[in-house]
């Protein structure tokens, strides 16, 4: 089976200027630059890779907001982006988002589209990166949920057609204060408070795959414990 990974975060109901949107998106593509080396040059979509090639952006807040703020990229009061990275065809990786939204009922988030089995994904799709692009999000938009984690490991724990973030967990997993306090974890879970942010949770320290048994194991016993904690359920409009 081909297994495919992705990391996402999500938030609900923070209104916040394009402007504000922009240093977040500038904060995060900064910090996710170090993690892999495609992650320094990001580039709008067109309509074949070599016009899309000549379409890179600055990682300014400047230019970010510009973006941002087009007609094109905005959606009642939030702003969405899509912007991708990579050297071919074959070895791309993306990032889309929203921010800004005061709608209780469509959620704001970041998420890094499906890594493949691509050079890249074999390069990314480690405990280090991940947990490293979680904490960037975390860091930067300041979400109440996110995750890293196996497509077919979601597929395989949840029922709903339309799955609602922050419900299930995953390979890496972070949860905001407010969410409130993560219970103790059975190794070789690994536990990261981010001051004035929330916890960034680790379940293993080699490639998570629904494959390998004592990750399915390890993924359901966090579960449990997560969700008897109260941590498990959907988002709240921001901060309540």
């Amino acid at each position: 089976m081909l297994e495919t990974h992705y990391a996402a975060c999500y938030w609900l109901t923070r209104p916040e200027p394009v402007e504000a949107c922009a240093r977040r998106l500038e904060s995060f593509l900064e910090m996710m630059a170090p993690l892999e080396r495609t992650w320094s040059r990001w580039h709008q979509s067109a309509a074949t890779f070599e016009k899309a090639r000549k379409r890179q952006v600055q990682p300014d807040a400047t230019t970010l907001a510009k973006l941002l703020g087009q007609k094109s990229n905005r959606i009642v009061d939030s702003s969405r982006f899509w912007l991708w990275a990579g050297e071919s065809p074959d070895e791309t990786s993306g990032i889309n988002g929203s921010c800004g939204g005061s709608s209780t009922f469509v959620n704001s988030h970041c998420i890094l589209n499906s890594l493949g089995q691509s050079e890249v994904a074999e390069r990314v799709v480690t405990a280090p990166v991940m947990t490293g692009v979680v904490r960037a999000m975390a860091l930067a938009w300041e979400p109440e949920f996110a995750l890293a984690t196996s497509s077919q490991h979601v597929d395989s724990i949840v029922t709903e057609q339309f799955p609602k973030p922050g419900t299930y967990g995953g390979w890496v997993m972070y949860f905001a204060d407010f969410r409130g306090p993560v219970p103790p974890l059975p190794a070789p879970v690994q536990v990261e408070h981010l001051p004035n942010r929330g916890t960034l949770i680790t379940l293993t320290p080699e490639k998570f795959t629904v494959s390998n048994p004592a990750h399915v194991a390890l993924a359901a016993d966090v579960q449990a414990r997560l969700q008897d904690a109260g941590l498990l359920r959907p988002l709240r409009p921001w901060g309540t």
